[in-house]
């Protein structure tokens, strides 16, 4: 696994051994980062302004690629002992310390932010329900800014094609928002996950 593009474009990125991580697939972090460079709503100066928290994060994949292609500030937050030791080589392999910050805690009780992130990535294990939960919990905790570009990778409905429908996952994030659910910036499928990116409005609980 490698980074993709930017200042520190083809460093090898190290994966704790075991199933207590799910890095993202080097071909969905592609896609991603295509979609944000090249969409009509963001691109590469929001990219290189953008403060990155990436939540779940595992090796720290998606936040190290924001931080190669310029973006101000990341912090990553990862629960488990392995997935942080693992983190913290990249990091200093990677040579972005300086411009982030490792949080060894768990995404649904995260501690209170010192500052709103503005590009959030929500990557979890499957089918627990943590893309719900986790962004409830930092939003309530003030990492989330207000307009800030969430990222989620979910996995696919098992019974249908069309999966559920945004208006159905946006009312599990927002419960009790009256407000319509904004259109879905992008939606794109791979395998088993599929990669969901909207803009973030404060709920109502």
């Amino acid at each position: 696994m490698r980074i993709i593009a930017g200042a520190q474009r083809g460093r090898t990125l190290l994966a704790p051994k075991g199933a207590t991580t799910r890095p993202t697939s080097q071909r969905m972090r592609q896609a991603v980062f295509d979609m944000l460079m090249h969409a009509p709503w963001y691109g590469r100066e929001q990219l290189e302004q953008a403060i990155v928290l990436d939540a779940f994060a595992g090796t720290g994949a998606l936040g190290l690629e924001a931080l190669s292609r310029g973006a101000r500030f990341a912090t990553f937050m990862e629960s488990s002992r392995t997935g942080v030791n693992t983190l913290r080589d990249n990091l200093l392999s990677c040579k972005l310390s300086e411009r982030a910050r490792l949080r060894a805690c768990d995404v649904t009780h995260p501690p209170k932010a010192p500052k709103a992130h503005t590009l959030i990535f929500l990557d979890p294990p499957y089918h627990k329900g943590l893309v719900e939960k986790g962004l409830r919990a930092l939003s309530r905790a003030g990492w989330v800014a207000e307009g800030a570009l969430i990222v989620a990778e979910t996995e696919q409905a098992p019974q249908s094609e069309d999966d559920e429908p945004f208006e159905a996952f946006h009312a599990h994030l927002y419960p009790g928002n009256s407000a319509p659910p904004p259109v879905p910036l992008a939606q794109r499928s791979f395998g088993v996950g599929r990669i969901t990116i909207w803009q973030h409005t404060p709920h109502i609980s």
